[in-house]
């Protein structure tokens, strides 16, 4: 090669080299830091999902025999809600790992073929040489071709903005877990309302039908005092008005019994039209006594919701100290190697490595912007945190009143049903006697059916209780099944 063809080349190679740097400047370089703000928390669960399911299986022609340990386990299985709150969790694990992907070394491996010319004019390169040089300036580069394989890596070596993200991802990781544990408390809650409210719809059928065959019994009687001339007609009248108002209650508790086991089904997701029966899990035997404050604490340490309120607290905390680390410097390391030539068979080794030191001038308030919404979010957990903690704080009183009243409440309507079966007891022998109408027995009825109803009810109420009480200390699950063993 000629001197002329030497000098020649070098300036084409320095005008290549020269074009390649404009290119590179007009790319711009990377943004020195990753940091995004954290999306908002997965969607949770709505109150009315919980009563809600994806029935399981086909159903049996025959019907089966549900207890309430078998209808918990049931709705631990199929409830909406819980299926909602395992998909939150789900969704949020992908999201601490896609932050904890920006902490580690991206590696990629790529083979090229590149075909290329270039025209120095694009880039100012529009030089007219003297006749006395010996070679002219070309305005064209190429075309001209090379291949390359290469590994690249990209280590992120400082960046805090991005751990205290992933750090306020893996609180809000945990929050999702315990809202997961709370989502089974609520199945749990909800499995044991809906089975109790069975219970009593069917203790209330049994109620009326005995109430039904008291009120037949009077009504046959008192038809044949009558035809025995011993009873006017007013009092068959009488007897048959109060049978027809038993019967009709009758109808009317039974249709709104089978309505309950439809919200039960619904609950823990049997499989459509499945026929059910159930047993009752009443326990006679008193809940332990708890105070105020000892309940408390425990509220306090096992709500799964309050401790994922308190975790969302301190995920909210990191957000904010990420949002304000923009300010510090990012160091990275890039480099990448391989081997390049006009073709694979005369390739070469090449390879670089470059260290990067960036930091924040001026960045038109940006960060400014994320540190005030970051704050927000902040603001926004904390007001939670303490609404939760009053709420808990009532709901924990609340049950404990509930329970020690209905509890009070049982006792007295076993003594009134009692006081009523004798009432009737002696209306009956007064009527038979022939000193009294059958007026005084209709009364007598219906004071048994009133004490009857009432008693059903403060069983439910304080079978409720218990199940609140469980609720509200955080041990739905341990909880009611301790309540309802039998003893």
């Amino acid at each position: 090669m000629s001197n002329g063809e030497i000098v020649r080349f070098l300036v084409v190679l320095g005008a290549t080299a020269a074009a390649s740097r404009l290119i590179a400047q007009q790319v711009g370089p990377e943004p020195i830091t990753t940091y995004q703000p954290l999306p908002n928390a997965a969607a949770q669960p709505t109150p009315g999902q919980f009563q809600g399911s994806v029935p399981q299986g086909q159903a049996n022609p025959n019907a089966i025999q549900l207890t309430l340990e078998d209808a918990i386990n049931r709705g631990l299985k199929a409830n909406l809600g819980l299926l909602v709150s395992e998909q939150a969790d789900r969704e949020t694990q992908a999201t601490r790992i896609r932050t904890l992907s920006a902490l580690l070394p991206q590696v990629t491996a790529g083979v090229t073929t590149t075909e290329e010319q270039i025209n120095l004019r694009t880039f100012g390169f529009n030089f007219t040489l003297p006749p006395s040089v010996p070679f002219s300036f070309p305005t064209v580069v190429g075309p001209f071709h090379y291949q390359e394989a290469n590994a690249f890596a990209k280590v992120p070596v400082l960046d805090l903005a991005q751990l205290r993200n992933y750090q306020a991802t893996k609180e809000r990781d945990k929050a999702a877990q315990l809202n997961l544990k709370d989502a089974r408390d609520l199945v749990v809650e909800a499995v044991g309302n809906a089975y109790l409210k069975i219970i009593a719809s069917a203790a209330q059928v049994v109620a009326t039908e005995a109430q039904v065959t008291t009120a037949d019994v009077l009504y046959r009687r008192t038809s044949d005092m009558k035809t025995a001339g011993v009873s006017p007609a007013i009092d068959v009248l009488r007897a048959q008005v109060e049978l027809k108002r038993q019967q009709q209650i009758l109808l009317a508790q039974q249709n709104q019994l089978e309505k309950d086991k439809l919200t039960l089904g619904r609950v823990i997701g049997l499989p459509l039209g499945q026929k059910f029966t159930v047993t009752d899990p009443t326990s006679d035997a008193p809940v332990n006594e708890i105070n105020d404050d000892e309940a408390l604490a425990r509220a306090y340490q096992h709500r799964s919701d309050y401790l994922a309120a308190a975790s969302a607290v301190r995920a909210a905390e990191l957000a904010v100290r990420a949002a304000h680390s923009q300010w510090y410097p990012t160091v990275s390391v890039e480099g990448n190697y391989g081997v390049a030539g006009v073709n694979f068979g005369s390739s070469h080794g090449v390879f670089e490595v470059q260290g990067a030191l960036n930091f924040n001038i001026f960045d038109g308030h940006k960060i400014r912007a994320d540190e005030q919404q970051a704050n927000v979010g902040l603001t926004n957990r904390r007001n939670d945190l303490e609404n939760l903690r009053g709420q808990i704080d009532y709901e924990v009183r609340s049950a404990l009143l509930d329970l020690r009243s209905t509890a009070q409440q049982v006792d007295v309507a076993k003594s009134n049903v009692q006081l009523a079966q004798d009432t009737l007891t002696q209306a009956r022998d007064r009527f038979a006697a022939g000193v009294a109408d059958n007026l005084e027995v209709v009364q007598a009825q219906q004071s048994v059916a009133d004490a009857n109803q009432n008693l059903i009810a403060a069983q439910y109420s304080n079978n409720i209780s218990r199940v609140e009480l469980a609720r509200a200390l955080g041990l739905a699950e341990e909880g009611i099944r301790g309540y309802f063993a039998k003893h």
